[in-house]
């Protein structure tokens, strides 16, 4: 990257994964139903997110590796994670998401969804101008699990 770019990774929130899955936990043991609304993080799901270190950008492209085939699904929220930590509402969930997949079969590239992620690039950088850090569920499946894969979003600084 030169210097009128920003190449921002997409980062593991462990505490934040975790609150939410003993959400979850807690729910189950009390045998107690979730809000109206609500969305329990799935056992593939993880909380990632997006740290801004400047506001006014452009979206470039994405960078997405993964190291053995699966699919990821990643998806924006609008939630602002407050130290209550309130639960993530499904309205809070972004259209559309960003689905990367590799198949199976020796030096097979990453694919995805190229219209619906280049969209998606768009909404993270309008929304990164009135925030300084965003979350996102990244869902694993077919095979790919946090450890084997790896993504960023670059962005053009405005300046």
């Amino acid at each position: 990257g030169g210097s009128h770019s920003l190449e921002v990774p997409f980062r593991l929130d462990t505490q934040l994964t975790e609150v939410m899955r003993l959400r979850v936990q807690s729910l189950q043991q009390r045998s107690q139903r979730r809000q109206e609304g609500e969305h329990l993080l799935q056992d593939n799901e993880v909380v990632y997110r997006l740290d801004f270190s400047k506001q006014a950008l452009q979206f470039s492209h994405w960078t997405v590796k993964l190291s053995q085939p699966g699919r990821l699904t990643i998806t924006a929220t609008s939630q602002l994670w407050t130290p209550d930590l309130t639960h993530l509402m499904t309205r809070q969930l972004l259209e559309p998401a960003g689905v990367f997949w590799r198949a199976s079969g020796h030096d097979q590239p990453v694919q995805c969804y190229e219209a619906d992620a280049h969209e998606f690039g768009e909404r993270i950088a309008e929304l990164a101008k009135v925030r300084k850090v965003m979350y996102f569920l990244l869902e694993f499946a077919d095979g790919c699990n946090p450890e084997s894969v790896d993504c960023s979003i670059t962005f053009h600084i405005i300046s």
